[in-house]
């Protein structure tokens, strides 16, 4: 699974970009509506939730695991359908997004775990876990807190989970660079690796 996160470094920087998105409106946008706020939330879970699927499928080609990753995106997609298809109230919303962000974090924690020892930096993906999984407790134990702390509870959560998601992105798409680097003796190119050296037999 290790090598297979590696490759999908890309999906973890758009999910890191698109939280960083969510989090800058709903911390800007003072005046934002509920039902704004939640069309907001489900564009996100949707990108979230595809990425996911995305990467679940590029592991299974690898015959790497993929369950997680499945339900992952799964849980993303059917967030986002929900906040789209039904018109919610504040209560509802603030459900939809506890029993999101705490099946969300759960799977992050189990993928962190399996990685402990292959890749370093795994502790952010566990970090992002708990904070969703924080996110979830939060909104789950206070639903009628009102929609401006809600908005703001929302908001610095998605800066949180989206910086260390693209601080893991990064560092990924920096392993895989370097291993495919040491993979080349001597820097040669890799059409020259296997190429005979011929010796000068000129006197």
């Amino acid at each position: 699974m290790a090598v297979i996160l590696a490759k999908n470094w890309w999906s973890l920087v758009v999910r890191g970009l698109a939280a960083i998105v969510l989090g800058s409106i709903a911390l800007a946008w003072r005046g934002m509506m509920p039902g704004q706020l939640a069309l907001f939330f489900a564009g996100y879970a949707a990108i979230d939730g595809l990425v996911g699927l995305a990467g679940a499928v590029r592991a299974a080609e690898s015959h790497e695991r993929w369950v997680a990753l499945v339900l992952e995106g799964l849980t993303g997609i059917v967030a986002a359908f929900i906040a789209f298809a039904w018109p919610l109230t504040d209560l509802s919303f603030i459900y939809v997004v506890a029993a999101w962000a705490a099946l969300t974090g759960t799977f992050e924690i189990l993928s962190a775990l399996r990685l402990r020892k292959q890749i370093a930096g795994e502790w952010m993906l566990a970090l992002s876990g708990i904070a969703s999984l924080t996110l979830g407790t939060l909104m789950a134990a206070l639903p009628l807190a009102g929609s401006l702390p809600i908005a703001l509870w929302l908001g610095g959560y998605a800066l949180i989970f989206g910086a260390l998601l693209l601080g893991l992105g990064l560092r990924l798409r920096a392993w895989t660079k370097a291993g495919a680097a040491s993979s080349i003796p001597n820097g040669l190119p890799s059409s020259d690796v296997n190429e005979p050296r011929h010796a000068d037999l000129r006197s």
